[in-house]
């Protein structure tokens, strides 16, 4: 059993931790909208370390859980406070904490904990805990009860295990969204051995299109970005596409087949994915990271034909993450964010379900107090 699953015991025996009142964000229901509300959060123990949250990253899956869209894979317990792309402050830690102390800036993503015991974890994969990663929010809290609240809120406190540490010079505001979006696009990339010499498609130009483009470039990829928007061209570029191609221009595809060693999938609505499997090189990778919501269709020869792989990637694991923000400090990579108030943030999910950020809100939680 692990330090935190001990500690986590001993609590359980003797009683819940101390609480303090927090303010934040939630919907009551899939339909009310997000409204002020206060929650509980536990007083530091001897592993925890508390950060006041400056800012919060809007994802597209903080939509659809608050909406309760994925009720048949992850219900939404209400009242549900989203958010798990968080930069913040420490302003406490415990008496065991090692590697944070009052004053560093610190970084929290989508998982809070995990088991720490399966082969997974121990491989420094706690997105894929074999009994499942506690995530952010909207996850069993095993520790207060009811579920986890997220970055959507004035403070947070988290196992120093799964706190990330970032850079001082960064822009903090577009560091945020680099815990969901950036690790997401990341992780395929690293595990795939995208880098020089290699050609790399993205397809969709969305919050974690335009990280993808950024990412693949950043690894000296040869980059392609499929886009249905002709009007897309000049901002991919920008990003660090060498060149884009109109998904609905069956010429222009066609002028690619078979030549990419590896495209990573961002849309998250239905689309034809023969269509990109068929521009795969011998023994190439297609891997989704956007959720459509119904299943796409697979033609077997799609696959046959050239060896072709299609896989799926989530987030990465802390240690995978923390390779990412070092490299992003090391590079100079944020995300294109757009600063929205937390009293705007209704509006921000009518204008996101629409498409029409560049290209991840961002919650300037000073606008909270």
């Amino acid at each position: 059993m692990s330090e935190a699953a001990r500690q986590t015991a001993k609590e359980a025996t003797s009683g819940k931790p101390q609480t303090f009142t927090a303010g934040a964000y939630a919907a009551q229901s899939p339909t009310s909208g997000l409204a002020k509300f206060s929650i509980p959060r536990r007083e530091p123990r001897a592993q925890d370390v508390q950060i006041e949250i400056l800012f919060c990253g809007v994802c597209h899956s903080d939509l659809h859980q608050v909406r309760n869209e994925w009720k048949e894979v992850m219900p939404t317990v209400f009242p549900c406070v989203p958010g798990h792309e968080i930069v913040g402050r420490v302003v406490k830690v415990g008496r065991d904490v090692k590697q944070f102390k009052e004053g560093d800036i610190a970084a929290v993503g989508c998982m809070v904990d995990s088991d720490r015991v399966c082969e997974n974890c121990r491989a420094g994969e706690e997105q894929y805990c074999v009994t499942g990663a506690s995530f952010t929010y909207n996850s069993p809290d095993v520790i207060l009860g009811g579920v986890t609240r997220g970055g959507y809120s004035q403070s947070i406190v988290v196992d120093e295990a799964f706190v990330l540490r970032v850079a001082g010079s960064a822009n903090l505001a577009g560091t945020a969204p680099l815990l969901c979006a950036g690790i997401t696009t990341y992780s395929p990339m690293r595990h795939w051995k995208v880098g020089k010499g290699q050609k790399v498609g993205v397809v969709g130009l969305g919050g974690l299109g335009h990280m993808g483009v950024k990412f693949a470039k950043a690894l000296g990829a040869n980059v392609v970005l499929f886009t249905t928007s002709a009007n897309k061209a000049e901002d991919a570029r920008r990003l660090g596409a060498d060149e884009v191609v109109v998904s609905k221009d069956a010429t222009q595809m066609q002028k690619h087949a078979g030549t990419f060693n590896f495209i990573l999938d961002t849309a998250s609505a239905q689309h034809d994915i023969n269509s990109y499997l068929t521009l795969l090189k011998l023994d190439g990778t297609l891997t989704l990271v956007g959720a459509p919501p119904k299943p796409l269709p697979v033609a077997a020869f799609s696959l046959l034909f050239g060896r072709h792989s299609l896989a799926g990637s989530g987030i990465g694991g802390i240690r995978e993450t923390q390779e990412m923000l070092d490299f992003c400090a090391d590079k100079g990579i944020t995300s294109d964010v757009e600063m929205v108030r937390i009293q705007q943030i209704n509006d921000a999910y009518e204008r996101l379900a629409k498409g029409d950020v560049k290209y991840r809100f961002v919650i300037d939680m000073s606008s909270l107090k």
